[in-house]
C-alpha cells in the first residue's frame, strides 16, 4: 500500500512534468537574418537617442505579420527605422502547447550616439 506522501509526490510529479511539457515559448529573433537599424539622418544630426519598445505578431513560419510601437524612444524617425529594420527580421515561432503559433513578443531598440 502506497503511503499518501508517496502517492502526492507522484502526483506532483505528474503534474510538473505535464506542464513543463506543455509550456508556451515566445518566438525568438535571429538576430544574423537581418541588418540592424541605421541612424536616420535627421536625428543623428540632433543627436536623438533613446529606447523604442515594440511588439511584431509572429507567424507559425517566423515571419512578422504585424508590428507596433510600444512605447516611444521619443523620436517619431528613431522609431520608424526600428520597426522597418526589426520587421525584415526572421523568428523562431513561439509555441502553444509544443505547436507553432502565431503570437507577439516585445523586442527593445536602444539607440545610442557612439
Amino acid at each position: 500500500m502506497k503511503s499518501p506522501l508517496s502517492t502526492l509526490l507522484c502526483s506532483l510529479l505528474f503534474v510538473a512534468a505535464s506542464s513543463a511539457m506543455a509550456a508556451d515559448t515566445a518566438p525568438v529573433m535571429d538576430n544574423k537574418s537581418c541588418d540592424p537599424p541605421k541612424y536616420p539622418k535627421a536625428a543623428l544630426m540632433n543627436e536623438e537617442t533613446g529606447t523604442v519598445s515594440m511588439g511584431f505578431l509572429i507567424s507559425t513560419d517566423g515571419k512578422v505579420v504585424d508590428s507596433k510601437v510600444e512605447k516611444s524612444s521619443g523620436s517619431k524617425s528613431l522609431d520608424k527605422a526600428a520597426v522597418t529594420a526589426l520587421a525584415l527580421c526572421k523568428f523562431r515561432a513561439g509555441t502553444k502547447d509544443g505547436k507553432p503559433e502565431q503570437t507577439w513578443t516585445k523586442v527593445d531598440f536602444v539607440w545610442k550616439l557612439e
